[in-house]
């Protein structure tokens, strides 16, 4: 149930600052913040992706996350924030560290000097400092650099996020239906945890309309955890698709990868192939949709969602 905050004390603190409110996740936790009557500004390279909604749409603002100034000015006045910015292929100087690290630490100390009361880091479930994928060890050192801006921040690690234009379930369902052969990660013994992208941003928009305001880690996943063959095998029966899935090895991927990467839209990365080879499962010591008293949604919605649009 949405948060009737009309006369409440933080429907008097003014709005949410939704860093990256353009992206994928970004763009679905401002529209369910408005569902829960906050006020919202998207901050962003892109204000003008936003797009118009009939009953109201989000104030928005132009900021590089990586720029002091115009970080200060999207946060100025905010009651919360939240930076779900996020970064799959390195170009130029948008590397992982500027973006996962040092762009996350500003965001941080910027909304803590700016007065902002609530802060939600959005990171990954298998954010590791230590790991030697450069993707993963960045999330990791994010998490740190912003819990020492902002004692107090809030962080929300989801799992792999599907719907509609994602970039996993969209692309297993297009494989799934041309392809004879089906290549998959190593032996298919990942176990993946899906969870529905809506679920995430309600979750987000929970959390800052809970009357707790003290720091916590927040793992979010779907109804159920399969291995990639037996998520693969899922999708394919409901598409009604039958494919020979064939193991290919990870050093292989990787090698697919470092040419992928190279390609307009990079279909493949080496980090998302890291990502592969470790599972990606909520923890049971962590609190999660299950403590907003949300019912995460099943494979079948989720594959649902992504074939309605492709």
């Amino acid at each position: 149930m949405a948060a009737d905050l009309t006369g409440s004390a933080v429907g008097h603190r003014g709005f949410i600052t939704v860093f990256g409110g353009t992206g994928f996740l970004g763009r679905r936790i401002a529209r369910h913040l408005l569902e829960h009557r906050f006020d919202v500004r998207t901050a962003s390279r892109h204000p003008e992706r936003v797009r118009p909604r009939p009953d109201g749409a989000p104030e928005t603002t132009r900021a590089d996350i990586r720029d002091d100034t115009t970080v200060a000015a999207a946060l100025f006045g905010a009651y919360g924030a939240v930076n779900a910015v996020s970064l799959y292929v390195e170009r130029g100087r948008a590397t992982f560290e500027a973006v996962h690290v040092e762009a996350a630490a500003r965001v941080a100390r910027l909304a803590r000097e700016s007065g902002v009361e609530r802060l939600i880091h959005v990171s990954g479930i298998g954010a590791d400092p230590t790991s030697s994928a450069s993707y993963i060890a960045a999330r990791g050192r994010g998490e740190i650099a912003v819990e020492q801006a902002f004692p107090g921040a809030i962080l929300i690690r989801p799992a792999v996020m599907c719907g509609p234009d994602d970039a996993f379930l969209t692309t297993v369902v297009r494989l799934l239906r041309h392809l004879p052969i089906y290549p998959m990660f190593g032996l298919g013994e990942t176990r993946l945890q899906p969870v529905y992208v809506e679920d995430v941003a309600e979750g987000i928009a929970r959390v800052l309309a809970g009357a707790e305001a003290g720091g916590a880690l927040y793992e979010f996943a779907g109804a159920r955890i399969y291995t990639y063959r037996e998520l693969v095998t899922r999708i394919a029966d409901r598409i009604k698709a039958r494919p020979r899935l064939v193991p290919l090895p990870f050093a292989l991927w990787r090698i697919v990868a470092s040419v992928a990467e190279f390609l307009p839209g990079s279909p493949l990365t080496r980090n998302q192939v890291a990502l592969m080879q470790r599972d990606n499962v909520a923890s049971a010591d962590c609190p999660g949709l299950s403590t907003l008293e949300i019912a995460p949604a099943d494979i079948e919605t989720l594959v649902s969602a992504v074939v309605d649009r492709n």
